[in-house]
């Protein structure tokens, strides 16, 4: 059974963009791909009787280790960076269902297409760091069909098999903090 998250104080959380990120990972030839994106934001609004969780990326800073692997990510073949400049995620009720876990229905937009995606994972209690900022932890995955979104790029094996698998992991590791606090 979801409840609303409570275990937050109401107010908005900003995204700690150093202590956070988000990955993404998909099987190619006989291993798996990964890659992250260096420019994120996130804001979690709390109030009495809902949680929403609102975050982007820049398509630009993603990165793979390959400089031309990256260019080649930001190109049409796969996100289109010069006309789709961003990724957004967008979850208007994060429900709560004991032990920290967390399951939260929300609209991925990617490429200008936006789908209904099913995130889960854990969020941690609110705690003090060292400084005395008021912080809480959101770990979050999900998986999509990228050709959903209309990333349909591939190259076929001497097989005939793709060399790309469809289906990619979104992994999210975001820290929120307190407004005004730096971090």
């Amino acid at each position: 059974m979801n409840t609303t998250l409570t275990i937050a104080p109401a107010g908005t959380w900003n995204l700690d963009s150093v202590h956070s990120r988000v990955d993404f990972e998909v099987s190619y030839l006989a291993g798996t791909f990964k890659g992250h994106f260096n420019e994120i934001a996130a804001k979690l609004t709390v109030d009495d009787e809902r949680a929403t969780l609102e975050g982007t990326t820049n398509v630009a800073s993603i990165d793979v280790n390959e400089e031309n692997l990256s260019a080649h990510l930001q190109s049409p073949d796969f996100f289109d960076a010069e006309q789709y400049p961003e990724l957004r995620f967008t979850a208007e009720d994060i429900g709560l269902d004991g032990d920290g876990k967390v399951s939260v229905d929300g609209e991925l937009t990617i490429k200008g297409v936006t789908q209904p995606v099913t995130v889960t994972g854990t969020v941690t209690a609110p705690m003090a760091d060292p400084y005395g900022t008021e912080r809480i932890g959101l770990n979050l995955t999900t998986k999509v069909d990228r050709t959903n979104f209309g990333i349909n790029w591939n190259n076929p094996l001497p097989s005939g098999e793709p060399s790309l698998a469809n289906d990619v992991t979104i992994l999210a590791e975001l820290q929120f903090v307190k407004p005004g606090d730096d971090s």
